[in-house]
């Protein structure tokens, strides 16, 4: 925690003239959302800079990447934050990795919880499920292969709810659309009106890295990296790890 306090003092020394202070745009994946909106004041205080964040699922952020829209840094999956540095979109080596997150498991507030103690036990409670609710993002690409893996893909077919891009696999849980869903913990626990049953059991379980990057067009590139480097000090870390991820 203090090395992390004097990262934000050293920024706060570097960058708080009024004439160096700018806004640093964001495009951000939601899993990171909950400790990533605590921070930000804490930064938008020590620098003087302000942080403008468009919040988007996987599909979304691959879609404005590849429209050319203008930001400061991206914040997404690891595989997809390779891509876009193959392609030359973000800046290579200015890539942190912040954090890691596996698959949970919920239902609705109040109903009988299933057992998912382990990969077999969570298959019974796939097929016993009336409906299943999952993602477009890393987790849902994810459930996608384990059911395939489980030898039950074709019998969950027709219960299965996919989310749109950005909308939260625990609103259509809370609402009763579906009985059982999954998604990166850090976007499940915070939902109001499910009960979280936990992380996917450790024999299925899957962690999706999450990092940020400049981008080659960075319009306030040198606010953006010291952005960056508070996302990387040790204070911002435990954050992160509050709020459900690794």
């Amino acid at each position: 925690m203090k090395i992390g306090l004097l990262a934000i003092a050293a920024a706060s020394l570097l960058l708080s003239n009024p004439a160096n202070t700018a806004e640093i745009k964001v495009l951000a994946s939601g899993a990171i959302k909950e400790a990533y909106l605590e921070l930000i004041p804490q930064f938008e205080k020590a620098s003087e800079h302000k942080v403008a964040t468009t919040w988007a699922g996987t599909v979304d952020i691959k879609k404005r990447m590849a429209a050319g829209e203008v930001f400061d840094l991206v914040i997404v999956a690891s595989p997809e934050l390779d891509a876009f540095i193959q392609e030359g979109k973000v800046v290579r080596g200015s890539r942190a990795d912040l954090v890691r997150s596996g698959v949970g498991v919920a239902v609705r507030a109040g109903a009988p919880k299933p057992d998912i103690g382990s990969g077999e036990a969570l298959k019974k409670a796939l097929l016993a499920a009336e409906s299943i609710g999952y993602s477009t993002g890393p987790s849902g690409v994810y459930l996608a292969s384990l059911f395939e893996r489980m030898g039950i893909a074709d019998q969950v077919k027709p219960k299965l709810k996919q989310t749109p891009p950005g909308v939260l696999v625990g609103s259509i849980i809370a609402s009763g659309e579906a009985e059982i869903g999954f998604q990166q913990v850090s976007e499940l626990i915070h939902v109001r009106g499910i009960d979280f049953l936990g992380p996917l059991p450790a024999d299925v379980q899957n962690y999706t890295s999450y990092g940020a990057a400049l981008m080659t067009i960075a319009p306030s590139a040198d606010a953006a990296k010291a952005f960056l480097a508070f996302l990387s000090t040790p204070a911002a870390k435990q954050a992160f790890v509050a709020a459900g991820v690794e």
